[in-house]
């Protein structure tokens, strides 16, 4: 499960590439892709859409059984925050969910406040 991800997975991440301003974003949902190449943009087959992805090293091995290569994406889905503010995950977020501004490459990124109860509890800590 893509929420359980451990930093020794993505040893051979050379970049994360940003399709939108993470810093907009209060989270994205991450998972570990099984894809075709090393680099570029992926084919994105959810709903929702892409909002970033990793690159990996020009070394990186793929699997020996499949041929693909393990590579995060990041991803929104019709019904999170960023496009419903007052739906389900309006407070809390979905388990695979981090804060787009933790992430880089070779490590999973973090849950904060902000990714899970949203940018008005960010704001409410640091008035106190």
């Amino acid at each position: 499960m893509s929420s359980m991800l451990q930093d020794s997975q993505l040893t051979d991440e050379a970049a994360v590439v940003w399709l939108e301003d993470p810093a907009d974003l209060d989270y994205v949902r991450q998972a570990l892709d099984k894809l075709h190449t090393r680099r570029g943009r992926p084919r994105y087959e959810r709903d929702g859409r892409l909002v970033g992805y990793t690159d990996l090293k020009v070394g990186a091995e793929s699997d020996p059984d499949s041929g693909l290569f393990a590579r995060r994406t990041f991803f929104l889905l019709p019904h999170d925050r960023d496009n419903a503010p007052t739906g389900p995950y309006e407070v809390g977020a979905p388990g695979e969910a981090i804060d787009p501004r933790t992430i880089e490459p070779g490590k999973v990124g973090a849950k904060t406040p902000r990714s899970q109860r949203g940018h008005a509890a960010e704001i409410a800590s640091a008035s106190r």
